[in-house]
């Protein structure tokens, strides 16, 4: 679940623009300009330059696109109650969906289950939550923070879990990220072995058609919300099932039963394979030692000479990584551990004019060991950089070597 998302224009369409855009195409298709020629497969007509403009939205037709606008519309003109029917829980890993499910029309409370299991400790047992509130306190603390008040927070927020059986209906939000899919699973894991409401629904979006890509629930207007609540459907036995197979592969400090749930391609919940592969990509690589996200970094640094640290984080998003999803504060914990090795693979330098806000602000550039650790001819791990967390599995010093090959998608 990226902080950082899209605004409501880009997924809120009109019809006349998009009839706009088809005649401007055809036009320039018409007038031979070769980038708008090419796109047509003879003779350009207006009917193929719609569909190629319903295309671009990620509809399968020009009819698609209309059906899906006025419904839209329909939704945003009516915001009546839809979940009045039933008590109902929302649960959603972040606070991004409490207000637009409030102005969409939804009257049910709400649960943000919100702990980063992509990147923090996940381990089951005695001191487990303490661990975790500890990793939060390390990792985010941009003031002075308690983990005390931290471990309070984890505990609550299982103990609302619990009392979650008591409603009528528990509505899971998420989307196709890790950040979300293992959210997702860490919660039917739970229901799986423990008290559940009569109705257990789930709302997992993978795409939503509009003029930017589709990275989270948070990018959509309150109309959308509400079309998506016609697509929810219950958690299936086997559902859960999977959702607890992935959980205990998730927890285990042995990583190979969870690329063995990845390789099943998870039909049960389709989006969740490619979760758990973008998930392994963050163990290091056979290649250079580095996770996905460290090398993503080292390569924009190496391309670009130097970067800011938001700057640096955006361009990931927006050019490099396969499956968005890593919050803002993920990825700089990520990348700002790097400088924890015994080398450093890029140099930090505060930034300059008067808006300076460290570490966002600082600007990052590759050094020689940085460039030859990317090129495969140094090993990151054989920096010592701080040991981190990949779900249950941790990397460093004291712990077992496992590694990542990409090219055969398997560990070694």
């Amino acid at each position: 679940m990226a902080d950082q998302l899209g605004s409501y224009s880009q997924f809120r369409l009109n019809l006349e623009q998009q009839r706009k855009r088809a005649k401007e195409l055809l036009k320039a298709a018409r007038a031979g300009v070769p980038a708008a020629r090419v796109r047509f497969k003879s003779l350009p007509q207006l009917a193929e330059a719609q569909h190629l403009i319903a295309q671009e939205l990620r509809f399968s037709n020009w009819t698609a696109l209309k059906q899906h606008i006025a419904a839209m519309s329909s939704e945003r003109d009516s915001m009546s109650t839809l979940d009045g029917d039933s008590r109902t829980l929302h649960i959603r890993c972040g606070s991004d969906l409490a207000e637009p499910l409030r102005q969409a029309g939804f009257s049910g409370d709400f649960y943000e289950h919100n702990y980063p299991y992509l990147i923090g400790p996940v381990r089951e047992g005695p001191g487990c939550l303490e661990q975790r509130a500890r990793f939060i306190v390390d990792a985010y603390s941009d003031s002075p923070r308690r983990i005390e008040a931290e471990l309070l927070g984890l505990q609550r927020a299982e103990q609302l879990l619990h009392d979650s059986a008591g409603y009528d209906r528990v509505v899971i939000w998420s989307e196709l990220d890790c950040y979300d899919q293992l959210v997702l699973v860490r919660l039917l894991g739970h229901y799986a072995t423990q008290p559940r409401p009569a109705q257990l629904e789930l709302i997992n979006v993978g795409d939503f058609p509009g003029a930017a890509r589709f990275i989270g629930l948070g990018q959509l207007p309150p109309e959308a919300l509400r079309l998506l609540w016609a697509t929810r459907r219950a958690a299936t036995p086997a559902i859960l099932k999977v959702g607890l197979e992935t959980w205990r592969a998730l927890v285990n400090p042995d990583p190979r039963a969870l690329a063995a749930i990845m390789r099943s391609g998870t039909p049960a919940l389709p989006l969740l394979a490619n979760a758990l592969h973008r998930h392994l990509r963050e163990l290091p690589s056979t290649v250079n030692g580095l996770s996905l996200t460290e090398e993503m970094s080292l390569q924009l640094l190496l391309a670009a000479g130097e970067m800011p640290l938001m700057q640096l984080i955006g361009r990931q998003v927006d050019e490099l990584d396969p499956l968005p999803g890593q919050g803002d504060s993920n990825v700089r914990y990520r990348l700002l551990s790097m400088e924890g090795a015994s080398a450093r693979v890029f140099e930090r330098h505060p930034g300059i004019g008067l808006d300076v806000q460290t570490p966002w602000t600082d600007r990052l550039s590759i050094t020689d060991l940085g460039r030859a650790v990317l090129a495969g001819e140094v090993d990151f791990r054989s920096l010592q950089p701080p040991n981190r967390w990949v779900g249950g599995v941790e990397i460093g010093r004291g712990q077992p070597d496992w590694r990542w090959n990409e090219r055969a998608r398997e560990l070694s």
